[in-house]
């Protein structure tokens, strides 16, 4: 496994301070933020400019490209993520499901959605990822495994959050056991309740919540899962330099520790 955090962390810094501070924190990678209103990181209507920046960057940084979380499901919108990725090196795009719970049209609609970008992600030789997320169309286990049976591409997988999991009132080791087959991302943080949000960004910093996040590690080296572990910490933007490093270096040494005690 390969730790690395998503730069919206820093989405009130430029990207590379992003770069520097999480190299700082020994990360093996970087997950960039494409994300419109919470950074200006990998800002997709001019990623051509920012390409050579970004390999730069990596270089200088000692960070490999992990992924690129970008929420869209536009097509336009998400050929730009596809084309930005190939060129710069990034092997998996990060979506979100969009629609909404419990409504089954919504659910097909998202898969038909997803199913049509997992086609246009293998002509670009990227993974696309979709994760279940709270409110939306696929948000607990019996969902993402209907989007698991529906969509058979290779360039396709999913994105394990416990976060959302754990806020639908599963467990999210349990329900990383059901998907781990097909799990080719894992987006990680804490989560202190079941309130509908994440809690604030010190909150789910690894460690501070009631997620069993060994146990979690613990799936996943059991079933040699090989791929990113990155870090997403949202609401950040406004926050000081100094609490962000510090909630990257707590949440990665937490990780570690968890790694080290799975063996």
């Amino acid at each position: 496994m390969k730790l690395g955090a998503n730069s919206v962390l820093f989405g009130g810094y430029d990207m590379e301070t992003a770069f520097r501070c999480l190299a700082m924190a020994g990360y093996d990678g970087i997950e960039l933020s494409a994300i419109n209103g919470m950074s200006e990181h990998l800002v997709l209507d001019w990623w051509e400019d920012l390409a050579p920046q970004i390999k730069e960057l990596s270089q200088t940084y000692g960070l490999e490209l992990l992924a690129m979380e970008q929420p869209s499901q536009d097509p336009a919108v998400m050929e730009s993520a596809f084309q930005a990725a190939a060129e710069i090196g990034i092997p998996v795009i990060n979506c979100g499901p969009g629609g909404s719970s419990g409504d089954a049209k919504s659910l097909q609609e998202s898969i038909d959605s997803l199913g049509s970008l997992a086609a246009m992600a293998e002509k670009y030789g990227v993974t696309l990822c979709v994760k279940a997320h709270v409110g939306a169309s696929i948000f607990d286990t019996p969902t993402t495994l209907k989007v698991m049976e529906a969509i058979t591409s290779p360039n396709f997988g999913i994105d394990m959050d416990p976060s959302h999991i754990h806020r639908a009132g599963e467990s999210p080791v349990d329900a990383l056991k059901a998907v781990v087959s097909r799990v080719k991302h894992i987006h990680i943080r804490d989560c202190k309740g079941m309130q509908q949000g994440p809690g604030k960004p010190e909150m789910q910093a690894n460690g501070r919540g009631d997620i069993d996040l060994l146990g979690y590690i613990r799936v996943l080296a059991d079933n040699g899962y090989t791929g990113p572990v990155d870090l997403e910490i949202i609401g950040a933007k406004d926050y000081s330099l100094e609490q962000c490093c510090t909630i990257a270096a707590e949440s990665r040494g937490y990780l570690n520790a968890c790694l080290r005690a799975v063996g």
